[in-house]
């Protein structure tokens, strides 16, 4: 089953992003980084790629969220696209919103391209 996915993440996917993002980044720099999100244009990139990058394991089929969004793909609906922040080659990226829908992707098939919103840390004057 070929997952599908929306043109746009939700607005309460950048609310989530920025609720983890504050645990890593002061607020005016969570802020300036989700308002980069919501502008960026849209990449592709490959679930094992992300999940690479970002220095995580694939999350097990009995995660309930992993196993709510793998329903999802099998009821042919629509997942929403996957927030990214770029690390330093010394720190991970950052899956700021869609870390089970990556999961839920790879376990499904690894090399389908999930498209995402990729920025890199702002940091205000």
């Amino acid at each position: 089953m070929a997952v599908k996915w929306l043109d746009d993440p939700e607005d309460h996917d950048f609310d989530a992003a920025a609720d983890y993002l504050s645990m890593l980044a002061e607020d005016a720099t969570v802020t300036a980084t989700v308002t980069e999100l919501r502008s960026a244009k849209p990449l592709y990139r490959k679930a094992k790629d992300i999940l690479r990058a970002a220095r995580l394991t694939v999350l097990p089929v009995d995660n309930p969220h992993v196993k709510s969004d793998l329903a999802k793909i099998e009821a042919g609906k629509k997942l929403s696209p996957i927030l990214l922040v770029r690390g330093t080659p010394a720190d991970a990226m950052q899956i700021a919103d869609g870390y089970h829908r990556v999961c839920a992707s790879f376990l499904t098939e690894e090399n389908t391209a999930i498209p995402c919103r990729l920025v890199s840390w702002v940091h205000p004057a």
